[in-house]
């Protein structure tokens, strides 16, 4: 009943969470609960963070703590800052809430920019031109020189290394628009599914993964160590059966060629190829159905 109030209404929403002892009345309590935003709808969070009254604000530099940006360049941490919450329509209220990312990034990366308004205007940059590069409306594709040139002087009136914008323009350019960056789940493996949840504690899982057909190798990432790759090898360019839940609760079906998983260390990395390889089934159907498609697109 409070995560509906807080959907219609937020600060009432979470003035009732605190009445019926389901949440602290602390801005780090509160934060917490938005940064899990378990059943929130992840408009409303921004919409709530961005109030300017003082408790308002100490939640929000709460919320921006939450955020490990340890060992993540700023792309990564856009991204990881950016899929907790959907921005608020209002331009001031974007203002605020890039203000305090930057803030955080700085902090965890002191030396890098010489103030936050150096990371919070590049930020921006950045943001606008994942957008250019990516969006097919967009027809006027900024070059690297015009993304170096935009940021010229911005750095307390000197300019960023030109290797590092580059970098910064080559990794927006080959990750795409809708890439997002990796998130903690905990997995479990069953009934040749593999389960997932966001937190330890949760009954239901996030999504499952069908294992049905599919194959697992070890692949490498430049952002994260461990990696496992679950593909589909006999049927390339075939969606993986799969299905996840929403933040709304409506569970929908998954759209990934493939899923890739980053383990705590080689050790569990190789326990979990094992594991997930001996529980991998095969069902003969899929191939023939495969046969059966070559076969008639061969006829035409």
């Amino acid at each position: 009943m409070g995560r509906k109030k807080f959907t219609m209404d937020p600060k009432k929403g979470i003035q009732s969470l605190i009445e019926n002892d389901l949440l602290q009345s602390s801005p780090e309590d509160v934060a917490q609960f938005l940064y899990k935003g378990e059943g929130l709808n992840k408009t409303v969070p921004g919409d709530y963070l961005d109030k300017r009254d003082e408790f308002n604000i100490k939640v929000l530099q709460a919320f921006v703590k939450l955020h490990d940006f340890a060992d993540l360049n700023l792309i990564q941490a856009l991204r990881q800052f950016l899929w907790s919450f959907r921005f608020p329509g209002e331009a001031q209220k974007i203002h605020h809430m890039m203000e305090a990312f930057a803030s955080h990034h700085c902090l965890c990366y002191l030396g890098v920019f010489q103030s936050t308004d150096t990371c919070y205007v590049l930020s921006f940059t950045i943001i606008t031109l994942n957008t250019s590069l990516h969006n097919h409306n967009v027809r006027d594709k900024p070059t690297v020189e015009r993304f170096i040139t935009m940021n010229r002087g911005i750095n307390e009136g000197g300019d960023l290394p030109e290797e590092l914008l580059r970098n910064l323009y080559e990794s927006i350019k080959n990750l795409g628009g809708r890439v997002k960056t990796w998130k903690r789940h905990w997995f479990t493996l069953t009934d040749n599914c593999l389960y997932y949840f966001e937190h330890t504690t949760d009954k239901e899982p996030r999504g499952i993964i069908w294992l049905e057909n599919l194959s697992i190798r070890e692949v490498e990432d430049p952002r994260k160590p461990n990696c496992l790759e679950l593909y589909n090898r006999s049927h390339k360019g075939q969606v993986i059966k799969a299905c996840k839940t929403e933040d709304d609760g409506l569970v929908v079906e998954g759209n990934q060629l493939v899923y890739c998983i980053s383990a705590l260390s080689p050790e569990a990395k190789e326990e979990w190829r094992k594991s997930i390889k001996a529980s991998i089934s095969r069902v003969p159907f899929y191939d023939l159905l495969e046969t059966r498609k070559r076969r008639i697109a061969n006829k035409k």
